[in-house]
């Protein structure tokens, strides 16, 4: 009898996938790198654009209360005014009358009987001065323009057409509470008006004839050359509680004063004084 056969073992052995070429290794490993970087490069992207849209979008919310304007704007003067006649106008330095032309290098002047809210100025322009005079400051500007809620010689507005350092029109609120003289207060208390609308001006050439109006509607101010919104903006709250005539004033520049006007001061105001004004 055959005996059995002695039970076998079978080991079955496992071999492992022969390795991907070095050369693909690396490719596989490059495209990986360049996906992740991809990645990461879309997602910057969408976090940036929709942060600059928030900030677009909440950039009016930075926008101060105080320089709120009127809404909708008047695009044309809303102040009635009327001719000063010539015995209204008050020189209080220099030399003017109205249909004269003023050749003082420095021109000061009121229009007695007036409200201080709007001014309009009609003249033509002559060029500047034979003789020059620097201002209290020690500048030598050429400009003329506008006096509102002209109170005293140290608190008003002024509204100037400038050439110096390039034409352009300004506003500026003088104040100096608890003064009045030029004496007293000099050159100080100046603060330029910042604008919410400037437009271009057309140039002062010899000859050329132009009106420049402005009023004061609450605490915002306008300004036209020529029947053309030329600036709009507002006032600091030092202008609310001023009370003056309105009036007009020159340096180192000569025109013909061919009109002046403005509202009628209220019935109730005290009767007008003309003062010289020793100053600037």
């Amino acid at each position: 009898m055959k005996r059995p056969d002695a039970t076998r073992t079978w080991v079955i052995r496992r071999t492992r996938p022969p390795a991907p070429p070095r050369s693909l290794r690396l490719l596989l490993d490059s495209f990986a790198t360049f996906a992740m970087f991809l990645a990461l490069g879309l997602l910057a992207a969408v976090v940036l654009t929709a942060g600059s849209g928030k900030r677009l979008e909440a950039a009016p919310e930075r926008s101060s209360p105080e320089h709120a304007l009127p809404d909708p704007a008047p695009a044309v003067p809303s102040v009635a005014v009327s001719p000063v006649a010539a015995s209204q106008l008050c020189v209080t330095k220099g030399a003017a009358s109205l249909g004269a032309a003023v050749t003082a290098p420095t021109m000061r002047a009121v229009a007695l009987g007036s409200s201080g809210d709007a001014a309009s100025l009609r003249f033509v322009f002559r060029g500047e001065t034979a003789v020059s005079r620097e201002l209290a400051s020690g500048e030598a500007r050429r400009q003329l323009g506008l006096k509102l809620r002209a109170q005293d010689g140290c608190n008003l507005v002024y509204v100037m057409w400038r050439l110096d350092p390039k034409p352009s029109l300004e506003v500026s609120l003088k104040r100096n509470p608890g003064q009045r003289t030029h004496r007293e207060c000099g050159a100080a208390g100046y603060s330029r008006v910042k604008p919410a609308l400037r437009a271009p001006i057309p140039a002062l050439t010899p000859g050329g004839e132009h009106t420049l109006r402005a009023e004061i509607a609450g605490d915002a101010l306008f300004a036209w050359i020529d029947d053309q919104l030329v600036w709009r903006g507002v006032l600091p709250a030092g202008a609310r509680d001023l009370a003056g005539p309105a009036g007009l004033r020159s340096d180192n520049l000569s025109f013909d004063l061919v009109a002046f006007s403005a509202p009628p001061a209220p019935s109730s105001s005290a009767p007008p004084k003309c003062s010289p004004e020793h100053g600037d």
